[in-house]
């Protein structure tokens, strides 16, 4: 079963990367990730300040903003698609991501399957 896993930062660093872990954190996860043989996709995306939020009224009129720069001490940073046998492994590979650690979280959801 696929699961999403979305990383967020609860602290960013001068970079704008999460701050409790190092760039060498990060690259070890994704060599642990793909040696498993269950990484499905993975990004991580661009500082915050690029992001365009798009909303369309109920007359179909759409207004574009800058942002999202919601009430949120938390920063989406990123994902992975993996593809394991349950939610209780994915979990485990959430437990052990870099981004789950101190005022990080990673947030699992499996991947809808409209096939089955």
């Amino acid at each position: 079963m696929k699961y999403m896993l979305l990383i967020n930062a609860g602290a960013i660093d001068e970079n704008g990367g999460a701050a409790e872990c190092t760039v060498e954190d990060w690259m070890a996860y994704d060599k642990e990730v793909q040696d498993a043989g269950i990484l499905v996709a993975g990004e991580s995306l661009a500082d915050l300040v690029t992001a365009t939020t798009v909303r369309v009224d109920e007359n179909g009129r759409r207004s574009v903003t800058d942002g999202p720069f919601a009430e949120s001490r938390e920063v989406l940073g990123g994902f992975y698609v993996i593809d394991v046998p349950d939610l209780d492994v994915a979990l485990d590979w959430a437990a052990r991501c870099p981004g789950a650690r101190g005022s990080g979280s990673v947030v699992v959801r499996p991947v809808a399957d409209f096939g089955a």
